[in-house]
């Protein structure tokens, strides 16, 4: 997986932090799903996620705004993932939104750093 680009700021970001249930009860189909529903929602830049072994997960998803991230939250089928997420997936969850002012990345190295010199 890739980091997600985007844009210049300002922007959007919104992050979920949550503490998985043992099993997957359809789990991670719906994730994939939310995914792909995700990335044809207008506004929607790009997301970012990982999970632990030990169920921790934190998944940042950006958007140009925040009407679109209350469009996205009214979706009927992210409503749908959201209230299985709260009786069968999640142990604890907490989501957080954000403005991004500043963003930046590692700067790639001058054309001779890093060769060695015989």
């Amino acid at each position: 997986m890739s980091l997600a680009k985007t844009p210049a700021p300002p922007y959007y970001a919104v992050v979920f932090t949550s503490r998985r249930t043992e099993g997957d009860r359809g789990y991670h189909a719906t994730a994939e799903r939310m995914v792909e529903l995700a990335k044809g929602q207008p506004g929607f830049l790009g997301m970012d996620s990982v999970r632990g072994e030990d169920g921790i997960g934190i998944t940042v998803a950006y958007f140009t705004d925040e009407a679109a991230i209350a469009k996205w939250k009214q979706h009927p089928e992210h409503l749908q993932a959201q209230r299985a997420g709260q009786t069968t997936w999640y142990d604890d969850y907490e989501v957080r939104v954000a403005k991004v002012e500043r963003a930046y990345g590692k700067l790639p190295l001058p054309a001779a750093a890093g060769r060695g010199s015989g």
